[in-house]
């Protein structure tokens, strides 16, 4: 199946109006838990194959934090919440206040937060989603890792068994001054699932 040829421009301009929804939601939700404001920039939505996520993190060996989780519902799949150590530290240090190592040795404390952010964000764009195609889709409790990318996808794919073979990227852009921090969130449907999802939001597929 590919996902680029039939009428890719309609799918991403649906994606997009889910995507904006959906940052706007996880601003709201991230300002009320750190009661502070919260600014996103507006995601860019591209659609992509599996194979070309870890490329787009910095490749294979780049060392990332992930967030990854299972999609249960009517349109199954997995979902990663992927930063780069650097834009990671400036989430630490500017949106929470953490006064984070330049490393990879963070704190209990600073992967909780990471991992509740990963999870805020999640929710946010499954809610979207949900909300826009009317089917059921709910998040299972996250796990985090800080690992190279290639690793982290492998994991997942052991994790969750069948990976299907197109994924939604949405990158997400923390403000903070005149600091910026970018997050990739990535949704991998299920191999039915996407067909599913274009037909409820009145894709032709």
């Amino acid at each position: 199946m590919n996902l680029f040829r039939n009428n890719a421009d309609f799918k991403l301009d649906v994606l997009r109006e889910v995507g904006n929804i959906g940052a706007g939601n996880a601003a709201t939700a991230l300002s009320t838990l750190l009661n502070k404001p919260v600014d996103m920039a507006v995601p860019t939505v591209n659609l992509l194959p599996f194979e070309a996520i870890a490329e787009r993190v910095g490749g294979s060996e780049a060392v990332v934090v992930a967030i990854f989780l299972r999609v249960e519902g009517d349109a199954p799949g997995n979902m990663f919440f992927i930063i780069n150590r650097e834009p990671a530290r400036r989430i630490l240090q500017g949106l929470l206040g953490f006064n984070a190592a330049e490393n990879d040795d963070y704190s209990e404390l600073e992967l909780s937060a990471l991992n509740e952010i990963g999870n805020i964000l999640a929710g946010s764009y499954l809610s979207s989603l949900a909300d826009f195609t009317g089917l059921r889709m709910s998040p299972t409790v996250p796990s985090l890792a800080v690992d190279m990318a290639g690793a982290i996808l492998s994991y997942g794919l052991l994790q969750f068994g069948t990976m299907g073979d197109d994924a939604l990227l949405i990158d997400t852009t923390f403000l903070e001054g005149h600091q910026e921090a970018e997050g990739h969130f990535f949704l991998i449907p299920d191999p039915e699932s996407f067909e599913k999802l274009f037909r409820a939001l009145g894709v032709p597929f």
